[in-house]
Parts: C-alpha cells; sequence; structure tokens
C-alpha cells in the first residue's frame, strides 16, 4: 500500500480524523493514522479476484471476513489463500493478520 492510500479515502466522503491526523490517531492509541478498513478488504478483494478468478469479474460471487487489526499506510499486505475458498490477509512487516476467518465463493451463475 502507498503511504499516501488513506488520504484518497478522503474523495470517497471518509473525513474520519483517525486515517490522516497523527494527533487524533495517538489519542485512540496508535502510533501514527490507521488505513481504512475499506481499502484493506479492497486490497483483499484484488488478490481473490486475480486468484480465483483469474480476473475474470464476473466470476466473483462474494467474501467474508473478519478485521482482527489494524494496516498503517505504507504497510505490505499478503492475502493467503486456500483452495476452499479461506483467506486470511496478514500484514508482513508486523506478521499480524488484517482480516482473518475469511471465506470467498464464486458466483453461481458465472461461465
Amino acid at each position: 500500500m502507498a503511504i499516501e492510500q488513506a488520504l484518497y479515502y478522503r474523495w470517497n466522503g471518509d473525513t474520519n480524523p483517525l486515517h490522516m491526523d497523527p494527533r487524533v490517531a495517538q489519542k485512540a492509541g496508535f502510533e501514527r493514522p490507521i488505513l481504512h478498513g475499506l481499502c484493506t478488504f479492497g486490497a483483499a478483494a484484488q488478490a481473490l479476484l486475480a486468484v480465483l478468478c483469474s480476473y475474470g469479474a464476473t466470476r466473483f460471487g462474494s467474501m467474508d471476513g473478519r478485521f482482527t487489526a489494524h494496516v498503517f499506510p505504507g504497510e505490505t499486505l499478503r492475502t493467503e489463500i486456500w483452495n476452499d475458498g479461506s483467506f486470511r490477509t496478514r500484514v508482513v512487516e508486523r506478521d499480524k493478520i488484517a482480516i482473518g476467518n475469511g471465506l470467498f465463493k464464486l458466483r453461481r451463475d458465472a461461465a
């Protein structure tokens, strides 16, 4: 993830200062601003689309998961995917699971 990735989400209408203001992040118990959950979820979705759908968007059915740790902008995310559609997304630098108990399903009527 790009270091400025969290700032892009302001364009989506999210003005939560936790994602851009270091003082607010520190008050919330983080050493610096954190990445939006939607961005983390999107990174996992891109990995699932690539690996399980070969970038065929019509094959993408649904995904579910549980946020289990925060992500700082600039950290590397690795989505680990199993053949049954289970997945988790790991923050490489801190060896933390950011999305756990993930489950992906192919679209039933996909060609």
